[in-house]
């Protein structure tokens, strides 16, 4: 059975976007993602920049909570949670190889959250950065690390990285624009659902940013070295159209 699903696979789709564009933006994702990450990382070594914000903001939201905030920020946090996130990575990842019978993308995305879970934990063992104070967590105890946040890291990666790889086969300008948005958006609902609930410091969310646009532009690069553009990948001998083959095969 699984050598009849493998045999009925079809390739991904072909990139409308040219592989050199592909690698520009692979390359503008990893720069800015490694330069709010290491910003983030000398202010907490420091105790400056940013790092000084980080007991004001925990404080604002300690202060602020209210029960209708708290019941939907705790759900979202539940939700994204690495586990929960892993799971329903892994499930939808599957459906998507036997719905559209193609492997590549599911790959590719299913990949980005395994890279995404081992950066993050290696970094919150290199770093070693505690959480705030546990009377302030709202959802039971804690002893994980605190930099940067798994939540903010996995759910980044998982919108970011699934809308690059289905705008990249057949979305618009607009759908791309409203697309990465909507991932950002997200992320920054995710990540405040982790300051709220008292688990981290401003810092740590912020760094979270930072590592979901480098695993994103790991895997946008390695999509588009692998693919290349629909350019491209037509004029190899494989990817001719029908007037071409017709035309080859009426020559003398």
């Amino acid at each position: 059975m699984l050598f009849a699903l493998i045999a009925r696979l079809r390739p991904a789709p072909l990139l409308r976007a040219s592989q050199e564009v592909l690698f520009c933006w692979a390359g503008a994702l990893l720069v800015a993602g490694d330069a709010v990450f290491w910003l983030m990382f000398a202010a907490i070594q420091s105790d400056s920049g940013l790092a000084a914000m980080d007991g004001p903001v925990h404080s604002l939201m300690v202060d602020s909570r209210n029960p209708a905030a708290t019941v939907l920020l705790a759900a979202l946090a539940t939700v994204t949670s690495p586990e929960v996130l892993g799971v329903i990575s892994a499930v939808f990842s599957l459906a998507w190889v036997l719905w559209k019978r193609e492997l590549w993308r599911p790959a590719v995305l299913l990949g980005s959250m395994v890279l995404a879970v081992v950066l993050t934990t290696l970094i919150k063992q290199l770093v070693s950065r505690t959480r705030p104070p546990a009377s302030d967590f709202l959802l039971g105890p804690d002893d994980a690390l605190s930099f940067p946040s798994g939540h903010t890291v996995g759910i980044g990666v998982f919108t970011l990285v699934l809308v690059y790889l289905v705008v990249s086969r057949s979305g618009t300008r607009t759908t791309a624009v409203l697309g990465f948005s909507a991932a950002c958006a997200v992320t920054a609902l995710v990540g405040l659902s982790r300051l709220y609930l008292g688990y981290h410091w401003l810092t740590d969310v912020v760094a979270s940013f930072g590592v979901a646009l480098a695993v994103a532009a790991v895997a946008v690069f390695t999509d588009a070295a692998r693919h290349g553009s629909a350019k491209n990948r037509s004029k190899t001998p494989g990817n001719q159209g029908p007037a071409d083959s017709s035309a080859r095969s009426a020559e003398p």
